[in-house]
């Protein structure tokens, strides 16, 4: 199409007396001054402004009409032009192969920090309270099962298989673990006190456990009481503060930790709708037993407060509840208390790389979502650091 509006233009130019446009016109023409080659590189720039076949044709018309050193310069010209393929192309790349399992993105909860700062966390001693020591510290348990028959309370069937974890569980934990059962409640403060008394200069921690019946008492600090196999009770505060600084100054400034496996009150909490309980949380068999005693039949007149005016302030106390104050806590007569069972797996499990606020919390939300009536533990927070069990 080209070289029929070139032949067209030359004969307009004839006939109109004008200057013909031969190919070789119009390369003097469009390539101006200059070196010949330098005006081939400008006409060959010009040509291919106008599409990629403009080139191609216009040399075809210079070898037609006999114009072939001109043809042989413009596809010369053209050819310097192009860019070196060969300095662009791509480094030959061995493609990786990546296996699926490791395009899984692993999701981190934002509210938990990673396993390396979870250990950077724990080795912080302002942040943390130090565990270094072997054993950690001395574990107390008194496990009261069987009470006198004028008390009035029934046999905590089912509790043994809860001591027995514990001892299994702080053991594992580095505690050095004393038993004592079936303790009236004078019995119960004296094993108290005499813990208190040790030198516990080159341990870290204390733990006290106890397994009993409990009610509703009068209090300053903590709620609840225990009640000793003769039908007395010990006020929870009372406990706690045998272990406070002027009574167990070897404790100052070290965690102190007491579990209470026993009712809160009577009340039974029937929960409220959100979701039908899982069928597991129950075996068919399973006969819980709530570990309360109404607060108006309680015998004698132990639920007066202490006289705790002149007690320091609590610190490096941690108190866990297994239900929440003014309700019963559950207990099945062959697994053992939901709060303990449930407390001994979370512990298995996590222990070894969560503190222990986060390892009640878990107790506290699997506690929550069993049973037809419902059980919510829970605790006083008095620490000052996070504490981190010693596992290894």
């Amino acid at each position: 199409m080209l070289m029929g509006r070139l032949r067209l233009r030359k004969e307009q130019g004839l006939s109109q007396g004008l200057e013909p446009r031969t190919p070789k016109a119009i390369y003097q023409k469009r390539a101006g001054s200059g070196s010949r080659r330098d005006q081939a590189r400008q006409l060959v720039i010009d040509l291919e402004t106008r599409g990629s076949q403009a080139l191609p044709l216009f040399i075809s018309c210079l070898e037609d009409t006999g114009q072939h050193s001109l043809a042989s310069l413009l596809r010369t010209s053209s050819q310097a032009a192009k860019p070196d393929l060969e300095a662009v192309r791509p480094l030959n790349l061995v493609p990786a192969v990546v296996r699926p399992e490791e395009l899984r993105v692993v999701k981190q909860d934002p509210s938990k920090p990673t396993p390396g700062a979870q250990e950077r966390l724990r080795r912080n001693t302002d942040l943390a309270y130090v565990l270094n020591a072997d054993p950690c510290g001395h574990c107390l348990i008194i496990n009261n099962v069987n009470f006198c028959l004028k008390s009035g309370l029934s046999t905590r069937t089912g509790s043994n298989v809860d001591c027995e974890k514990l001892q299994r569980r702080f053991r594992l934990l580095r505690f050095v673990v004393e038993v004592k059962s079936d303790l009236t409640a004078r019995q119960m403060l004296q094993a108290l006190v005499e813990l208190a008394r040790r030198d516990h200069g080159a341990l870290d921690c204390c733990v006290v456990v106890i397994l009993s019946h409990g009610r509703q008492a009068s209090h300053l600090q903590f709620p609840g009481a225990v009640y000793g196999t003769d039908g007395c009770s010990v006020p929870i505060e009372r406990i706690v503060n045998i272990f406070n600084g002027a009574s167990c100054p070897s404790l100052g400034g070290k965690p102190k930790l007491f579990f209470i496996q026993a009712c809160g009150g009577e009340q039974k909490d029937h929960g409220f709708e959100v979701v039908s309980a899982p069928p597991e949380d129950r075996a068919p068999d399973s006969t819980p037993e709530p570990d309360a005693v109404s607060f108006q039949d309680e015998p004698g007149n132990d639920d007066q407060p202490d006289a705790v005016s002149s007690l320091p302030t609590p610190s490096d106390i941690f108190v866990s509840y297994s239900t929440f104050p003014g309700f019963v806590s559950w207990r099945d007569t062959k697994s053992g208390s939901w709060y303990i069972e449930t407390l001994d797996g979370v512990f298995e499990r996590w222990a070894h790389s969560e503190d222990l606020q986060s390892l009640l919390l878990r107790v506290a939300n699997a506690v929550s979502e069993k049973g037809v009536y419902k059980q919510m533990p829970g605790c006083f927070n008095f620490l000052r650091k996070k504490l981190f069990f010693k596992t290894e």
